[in-house]
């Protein structure tokens, strides 16, 4: 059978395992798993990721080495390699050998006008699988995440923060809060850094994170919404005095987004309020009604701003 053929054919039949058994799909993949094409091997990892087929992670495992050999001709775009750790990682596989190549590869491919790293992807998932294996302690696993906070991919630095919050340690904590008072990179990245340390302090560092909203940019609101998944009152103290200081007309409603999304009752009433008084009403409304707002909420709602598209 010409190739081309046998390609197509063989990845019809992958595609029907979607609808088998979990026992009817296992010698198919098995023997997918050894095939030196990176699609169909990414396929069948996919495949078995979604039959939970735990007894192919040494399959898995094994395949994975095979694409890193001159990789972009291997596994262009990482297809192969991704899908590989990601079923792992679903598995929760515990050699953390493997992950720990896969956060290390680099694969420069030729695009227009130079040359792109399509191996981002896959150190994020092998940062972030990496800190499940319990044979490394947490001091190790900070060694190994800390320089993916200076990877080139944004991508990759932001799931570096959240690895780094996962292990879930003071050190980590204190890692964080570093990074985010360094201030030097993208909004999301910092957006990661404060909710970290939010999520291992707990509302506590809320004060600290309160720092960041002064500027009114980009960063501030990331730190605005981070505040407001503590879901406490403080948050709730906290968003409504930065909203009634803000003078930015695009930071006072990101402040409102952030109240709504506190799920707190006095939130839900300053809203409200402020609707009442026909105050930024449109912007509270919307915040009110993208929070999955209570039923008793819309019908207040209703009451003080009917929908203008009805």
């Amino acid at each position: 059978m010409p190739p081309k053929r046998a390609f197509d054919a063989e990845l019809q039949a992958l595609e029907a395992l979607r609808q088998a058994t979990p026992e009817e799909a296992l010698p198919h993949l098995t023997k997918t798993l050894t095939h030196r094409n990176n699609f169909l091997v990414s396929k069948a990892a996919t495949l078995a990721q979604h039959h939970n087929l735990t007894a192919l992670a040494p399959n898995l495992a094994e395949a994975f080495p095979r694409f890193l050999a001159d990789a972009p001709k291997s596994d262009p775009q990482c297809w192969a390699k991704n899908a590989i750790a990601k079923a792992l990682a679903h598995f929760e596989y515990q050699d953390p050998d493997l992950y720990l190549i896969g956060m290390r590869h680099l694969q420069p491919e030729p695009v227009w006008g130079g040359n792109e790293d399509t191996a981002g992807p896959l150190r994020s998932t092998c940062a972030l699988a990496l800190v499940q294996c319990r044979t490394i302690n947490s001091h190790k696993l900070l060694l190994h995440l800390i320089p993916l906070l200076a990877d080139k991919e944004l991508n990759v630095r932001v799931n570096a923060a959240r690895a780094i919050e996962q292990t879930g340690t003071d050190s980590s904590a204190l890692l964080l809060r570093l990074r985010a008072e360094l201030a030097s990179d993208s909004p999301e990245l910092l957006g990661a850094c404060y909710a970290g340390v939010l999520s291992l302090e707990g509302p506590s560092a809320i004060p600290w994170a309160a720092r960041f909203l002064p500027p009114e940019d980009d960063a501030a609101a990331e730190a605005a919404m981070a505040i407001a998944q503590t879901h406490t009152p403080e948050a709730v103290d906290i968003l409504k005095s930065t909203h009634k200081r803000a003078r930015d007309p695009w930071f006072r409603k990101a402040t409102l987004s952030a109240l709504a999304l506190t799920r707190q009752q006095s939130a839900t009433d300053y809203l409200l309020h402020l609707i009442e008084q026909d105050t930024q009403t449109a912007d509270a409304r919307e915040a009110l009604m993208l929070s999955a707002p209570s039923p008793e909420t819309l019908s207040r709602l209703q009451q003080l701003a009917p929908n203008p598209n009805n």
